[in-house]
């Protein structure tokens, strides 16, 4: 393999999702040859990165370890994501805070919201609530007008979409919800990293408390809510129609898709697709959701 050799399955294959076997063995060998070659940590950052979007935690700190000796912000700001949920099977919140402040120190948005959360939660830090809210809300208008989908903003507008309906400004909090939910949905569709699906999950769960869902108002991550309880949904991708429903079977819920069984939300998130595609690469093209029956 050459540099040319290896940059170029880089490109072909790092915008891709679902790589087949032999995919993943290219795309992950030409990050290692130019590791060894360039020494250079964009691409331990991004050979890390995708041994986290597949769960191998341990090959994802090892990376990350690399691209943090060499003085590069972004592994800070993962490494704090390892030791805060202990991904490698150990928390270690001194080490997560640790990193994060380097992170922060350096300007990053996603490090400063996790010391908010390091406060909230009393990780390491006293409890100070407080703190946690100033933080926030001294962040909401740095990602306020965002428009690279890797900032922030659905991130620092749920936290802020809490706080503002906790104090009893709903109105408030709904428009932050709806606004992260547009934003999110975006990046999903360019990277369903299972980070990101978990923060949708959890937007629509708290965003309907607030509100009742509109039965006549569906689009695809609505389905989050929906497909936790019997029904039958019916939706359009191109010039075809497709259903899919929640059943319940000895005592759980179950999502049924295509001819295919998914154990829960997460799971028909994770998989659902059509001819290969996945629901959430091709959001955009998704319409016409129509509510057929109800448990």
């Amino acid at each position: 393999m050459t540099i040319a050799d290896a940059i170029k399955i880089i490109g072909t294959l790092e915008s891709r999702n679902n790589l087949s076997e032999d995919e993943e063995f290219e795309y992950t060998e030409a990050l290692g040859f130019m590791i060894s070659e360039t020494a250079d940590p964009r691409y331990m950052m991004q050979l890390g990165g995708y041994y986290y979007g597949q769960r191998d935690f341990d090959l994802a700190l090892k990376y990350y370890d690399m691209a943090a000796a060499l003085d590069y912000e972004e592994a800070n700001e993962c490494l704090g994501y390892v030791w805060y949920y202990g991904r490698t099977g150990t928390k270690d919140y001194e080490k997560a805070f640790r990193y994060f402040s380097a992170a922060a120190a350096k300007g990053n948005l996603v490090a400063r919201y996790k010391i908010a959360d390091m406060y909230k939660n009393g990780y390491f830090v006293d409890k100070d609530y407080e703190k946690y809210k100033e933080i926030i809300r001294e962040l909401y208008p740095v990602v306020e007008d965002a428009e690279y989908l890797g900032d922030p903003l659905p991130e620092i507008f749920t936290r802020l979409a809490a706080i503002e309906a906790e104090e009893g400004n709903t109105d408030k909090a709904v428009d932050l919800y709806f606004r992260a939910k547009d934003f999110l949905a975006q990046r999903i569709m360019y990277n369903p990293f299972f980070g990101n699906l978990n923060i949708m999950k959890w937007l629509i769960e708290d965003l309907y408390k607030l509100i009742e869902p509109d039965p006549l108002e569906i689009d695809l991550f609505d389905l989050y809510y929906w497909l936790t309880k019997p029904c039958k949904i019916t939706f359009r991708a191109g010039v075809k129609f497709h259903e899919v429903s929640c059943v319940e079977e000895n005592g759980e819920y179950v999502i049924s898709f295509e001819g295919q069984w998914y154990r829960n939300v997460d799971d028909f998130f994770k998989k659902a697709n059509i001819d290969g595609t996945l629901l959430t690469d091709a959001v955009m093209d998704l319409d016409y959701f129509t509510l057929k029956e109800r448990g």
